[in-house]
């Protein structure tokens, strides 16, 4: 991970480079050339780079900020100009800024602090069942992405039809409960469940549960940010890599999504044969409507957004824990890169996986059911679960 200060350079750079720069004539750059470029810059060597301190680069980003405000004041949103149009270049950087404070808490995640041991879990009114029961979806012909232009990133576009064929796909995410049966019954263990890269990944990681879980006695208790605690039955797990997420569903006698399916499972609603922004219908996300906004810092048992549901019944596919796909990250048939190819193209192949959904630490503003996430199939320090599906 990068140093938090690096982050919040990135951050300011990036607003100056498309707010001001890039807004005065042709785009010449796509990230802000020197210190916060991420493709000059890996995440590895940023430690050693001479950093300002953080009065500095607050002091920076102020700065960037006033002359970007003064200048929103007067600028005309012109058809003209790609960037301009629907201010799409302004919802970009805000995205590019939530999706940053995501990163930062990833990093916040990974610090090794005193722990302070809760005392007692909070109540919440929740299913119990640690089993997940499984909904249908009828297949056929389903629309996949969006057109829109004001917010939606150029991986999220076109809007273009897909043939799916029934399926069924769990109600919930996977709960902690669930997977500690996998872990009882041996799941870091027997070969068979592990692909051939999930056998490699395990005897270099050593892993034997979660990111963050470890054992105390008989039991399992798991630290989040600074709190230490038992396993909650009723929560999502979360911090598991792709993995992991491959090898229980085959312990489950299931498979993990494709994104088209969950996509479909999120936002189709076959009664009327349309798409929905959210999966409650197209009220725009909150903290109200679902775990995220960074609000909890933590996953909540399932069941305690009772409005987080999709037209088939699917429950929580907006935040909590991205969800990990079967999917390689790849282009949408007719897929044209805007406004820079670094964000999306040059990511394309079978070294990422698609995630979908969110987690608790997505602000509501970078999230929606049409958004593609992808990473590592290694990478656990992300906030990621999943669900399971099959054929029907």
């Amino acid at each position: 991970m990068s140093p938090i200060i690096w982050d919040v350079g990135h951050i300011a750079h990036f607003e100056e480079l498309w707010l001001t720069q890039n807004l005065d004539g042709p785009i010449e750059f796509s990230e802000m050339p020197g210190l916060y470029n991420p493709f000059e810059h890996p995440r590895a060597t940023r430690a050693s780079l001479a950093l300002p301190s953080l009065s500095q680069m607050t002091a920076r980003l102020e700065e960037i900020r006033t002359r970007v405000l003064d200048r929103l004041e007067t600028v005309e949103f012109d058809d003209r100009n790609p960037l301009l149009r629907d201010a799409y270049v302004y919802h970009m950087v805000l995205q590019h800024e939530y999706q940053h404070n995501e990163t930062i808490l990833q990093t916040l995640q990974l610090k090794k602090g005193e722990p302070f041991h809760a005392p007692r879990a909070r109540t919440f009114a929740t299913r119990q069942s640690v089993r997940s029961d499984m909904v249908s979806f009828p297949g056929g012909r389903v629309t996949i992405g969006t057109d829109d232009r004001s917010a939606a990133y150029d991986n999220e576009r076109p809007r273009h039809h897909v043939d799916l064929r029934p399926f069924l796909i769990d109600r919930d995410p996977v709960t902690n409960g669930r997977y500690l049966e996998f872990i009882a019954d041996g799941g870091y263990q027997r070969a068979d469940l592990w692909s051939e890269g999930g056998r490699r990944w395990l005897a270099e990681s050593g892993a034997t549960a979660p990111k963050y879980w470890t054992r105390d006695g008989d039991s399992w208790i798991s630290r989040t940010m600074d709190l230490t605690r038992a396993v909650h039955p009723a929560r999502p797990v979360c911090h598991v890599c792709y993995y992991e997420a491959e090898a229980f569903a085959r312990w489950e006698g299931k498979r993990l999504p494709t994104e088209f399916e969950w996509e479909a499972a999120a936002s189709w609603d076959p009664a009327s044969r349309q798409a929905r922004t959210y999966p409650w219908g197209n009220a725009k996300a909150d903290s109200q409507l679902a775990n995220i906004d960074q609000l909890s810092f933590d996953t909540a048992p399932i069941g305690t957004f009772d409005q987080n549901v999709s037209p088939i019944g699917c429950h929580g596919m907006i935040g909590d824990v991205w969800e990990w796909t079967s999917s390689d990250f790849h282009g949408y048939p007719g897929f044209q890169s805007f406004p820079y190819k670094e964000y999306s193209e040059e990511f394309f192949g079978s070294d990422y996986k698609v995630l979908r959904g969110g987690s608790w630490a997505t602000r509501s503003g970078a999230i929606r059911n049409t958004f593609r996430n992808w990473d590592y199939l290694i990478r656990r320090q992300i906030f990621s679960g999943f669900r399971c599906a099959r054929d029907a």
